[in-house]
């Protein structure tokens, strides 16, 4: 069987797919990043290649992500998209005339407006953690509630108390003063979901339509509060696809079916990237006065790629033969 192999590494989670030539899921991994994409990305290979029931060709692989170019280093990407493309892809591809795409993850948050499944708008949340899941995750363990139990309590109650969302510490203070004020543990969730759905709508969805079909994906999908706390401020049905939680690596699976038809053979290196011990280091080129960070990957003291340069010398010219007066500082 023929496969495509699709990445997203981010800051909270490590995402990957496998599907078919019919879009289709063959495979998934949901992981956490730890603050080590690389070990991330090898564990999930392991885990993906585990749960193959049949030999798979994988014929093209992508990657998304903040990691997505230390990825693509890695494993051999035939294509490597930001996260906004990789969503659109994604979400088009379950729901063909979805006008909207909110996609909230650990430490980010989007949106995305699509016409005729084309992107003609997005704003991004990579500042403030108030509008992201680490909001509820951080007040989740400050009431000693599992945060996998926050939907289940926040479809209990009947109305949300009012909670300041602005602000992660300001939303903590008031939470505790609506506790001291006899609000009951199932009011206080809900509050807290319609709070992180208030600051998602002010910050990113300012000045912008937002239309059905809307699809709402990351994993903070997984929480049944904030789904009612989208409807109810929005008015409109959110539909949260099957695989809501890793649908950065299906777009960018897709993205790489796409890229690798036009190619003789795909980059991918195989599984067995799950075995090789990598390097990264970073240096600041002295040859002009932008002072580039550029990041280096290598494996077995071979440099596999290199990324961070404005110009990109560094990217694109090998160690032997770039020019004296683009070296790194001292």
């Amino acid at each position: 069987m023929e496969g495509y192999l699709g990445i997203d590494v981010g800051s909270v989670s490590t995402n990957l797919v496998i599907i078919n030539r019919e879009n289709r899921i063959i495979a998934s991994v949901y992981t956490r990043t730890m603050g080590r994409p690389i070990e991330a990305v090898q564990r999930g290979m392991v885990e993906l290649n585990q749960q193959l029931d049949c030999e798979i060709e994988i014929k093209g692989a992508g990657t998304t992500g903040s990691a997505r170019y230390l990825t693509a280093a890695m494993v051999g990407a035939d294509v490597v998209k930001n996260e906004i493309t990789a969503h659109a892809v994604a979400a088009i591809n379950v729901i063909p005339e979805v006008k909207t795409v909110i996609e909230i993850g650990g430490q980010d948050s989007k949106i995305i407006l699509l016409q005729n499944k084309v992107v003609v708008d997005f704003a991004m949340n990579t500042v403030c953690a108030a509008g992201t899941g680490s909001f509820l995750d951080h007040q989740s363990a400050r009431l000693g509630v599992p945060i996998e139990k926050f939907g289940e309590l926040a479809l209990k109650a009947k109305n949300g108390v009012q909670i300041a969302g602005r602000c992660s510490v300001f939303a903590e203070s008031d939470m505790i003063h609506k506790q001291q004020m006899g609000y009951c543990l199932e009011e206080i969730v809900y509050g807290l979901c319609e709070a992180l759905v208030r600051n998602y709508l002010n910050n990113l969805s300012k000045g912008k339509e937002i239309l059905s079909p809307v699809v709402f994906q990351g994993g903070v999908a997984a929480n049944a509060g904030m789904k009612r706390a989208f409807e109810e401020a929005l008015n409109v049905e959110i539909i949260i696809p099957p695989f809501f939680n890793v649908m950065g690596a299906i777009g960018a699976a897709i993205l790489a079916k796409e890229q690798t038809e036009f190619q003789p053979a795909t980059n991918f290196r195989g599984f067995s990237v799950s075995d090789l011990e990598y390097k990264t280091s970073s240096f600041v080129c002295a040859g002009c006065s932008n002072t580039c960070e550029v990041v280096k990957i290598q494996v077995e003291n071979e440099t596999l790629a290199r990324w961070g340069g404005r110009c990109g010398k560094w990217e694109v010219a090998s160690e032997k033969s770039l020019n004296v007066t683009c070296k790194p500082a001292n």
